[in-house]
């Protein structure tokens, strides 16, 4: 009697787990990860990148296209990808059904048994950015989601888009914070659809550019996390001690005017600049290695923001590498985490790239991973359950 019941309870575990596995679809574990950015002549061939990212153990990692040379690179090894349909594919995709299906099918579906795709971003900072693109942004992201459905992947990649902080207004105080009426008529009927799908808000946020644009008005320290006597919101009375703090909570006062109170924010980009031009003074590698390394140390926590403090914050770093064929300002080039050798540019606890005789882990794996055997905490519960009941 007692040996049926026991088979029961697991067999029930086993759902359950299956089942959580089946509904929800996570495109980030932990809360760090980084902007994986080549646009550069000058930086490391992906394969060197990955094992960049294994020393530095970031496992969460969002680029802006899909292109193949880093989809195969990424084979096997575990680390979380988040690749990018680029605004230039936007009219595309929105138009036509078939050409989302291949693009799916060519960049996602035919990947994934062995490189861990685990969201697509489609389009990046549109809406409050570019007028000509917003009014198609809503049929890409649906007919790129309908391909996901239609390939059976839908559960296991998420689909969303970046936003800037030029879609949101009055973000002074946090509390004040709104969409601008310039993007509502494109904004609703997206945050309708990821409600439905259970996708976050995506949010690019730079305390960097802030400080930059009115430093006469921002507290350098207040935008680096360093101490200083913070701000208080007149209306929450809530306390704020950092800026990005202030510009989450300002998105998520707007997603509460709008009606999605419950829905997530990611920072999907966050970062400071070690060099610029004259009128970028905070641009210095000081600034950068301060902001960046409290910015580490405040993820770690775990913990939310002052107006959502159980929503713990995650968030994409800027970048993994400074871009040296960037155009615009000199700040645009230098936001990298490590310098093109593979060496850090500056000291915020991560090791650079390590030459090796001895065996490689990520090999080692490879194998594994080409035939999904762990790719989720399925077949290890079910190893377990088997054990256990052998043991009956």
């Amino acid at each position: 009697m007692m040996r049926a019941i026991r088979f029961c309870l697991i067999f029930l575990l086993l759902l359950f787990f299956i089942s959580y596995e089946n509904f929800i679809v996570r495109a980030f574990t932990g809360t760090y990860g980084i902007n994986y950015g080549r646009i550069a002549d000058n930086i490391p061939s992906p394969d060197k990148v990955v094992s960049l990212l294994r020393a530095a153990k970031i496992k969460n990692v969002r680029i802006y296209d899909s292109d193949h040379s880093v989809l195969n690179a990424f084979r096997g090894t575990g680390l979380e990808l988040v690749v990018g349909l680029n605004n230039g594919l936007l009219k595309e995709m929105s138009s036509d059904v078939d050409h989302a299906l291949d693009w799916v099918k060519d960049n996602v579906m035919d990947f994934l048994s062995d490189t861990k795709i685990v969201g697509i971003f489609v389009g990046n900072e549109i809406l409050g950015n570019d007028n000509d693109l917003s009014s198609v942004l809503m049929g890409a992201v649906k007919n790129v989601y309908n391909a996901t459905k239609k390939l059976g992947i839908d559960r296991a990649v998420q689909i969303t888009t970046a936003h800037s902080m030029a879609v949101l207004n009055n973000t002074f105080p946090p509390s004040y914070g709104i969409f601008r009426e310039s993007v509502n008529q494109f904004m609703k009927p997206l945050l309708e659809f990821f409600s439905e799908i259970g996708s976050p808000f995506c949010l690019n946020a730079y305390p960097f550019l802030v400080y930059t644009y009115e430093p006469g008005k921002i507290d350098i320290n207040y935008a680096l996390f360093e101490k200083n006597k913070g701000i208080v919101d007149n209306r929450t009375n809530l306390h704020y001690d950092n800026l990005l703090d202030a510009q989450i909570d300002a998105a998520y006062a707007a997603l509460e005017a709008a009606g999605y109170k419950k829905m997530e924010v990611i920072i999907t980009e966050t970062g400071w600049a070690s060099h610029g031009d004259q009128n970028e003074p905070g641009a210095t590698v000081e600034n950068a290695k301060t902001y960046n390394f409290n910015l580490r140390k405040r993820l770690a926590k775990r913990k939310g923001t002052p107006l959502r403090p159980k929503s713990v914050l995650k968030a994409y770093i800027f970048a993994l590498f400074n871009e040296d064929l960037k155009t615009g300002a000199t700040s645009e080039k230098n936001f990298g985490l490590f310098k093109p050798d593979g060496s850090i540019a500056y000291n915020i606890g991560f090791s650079g790239m390590k030459s090796s005789s001895g065996p490689s882990t990520h090999l080692a794996l490879k194998g594994i991973h080409a035939h999904g055997v762990f790719r989720s905490g399925t077949f290890l519960l079910a190893l377990f359950a088997t054990l256990f009941l052998l043991e009956l």
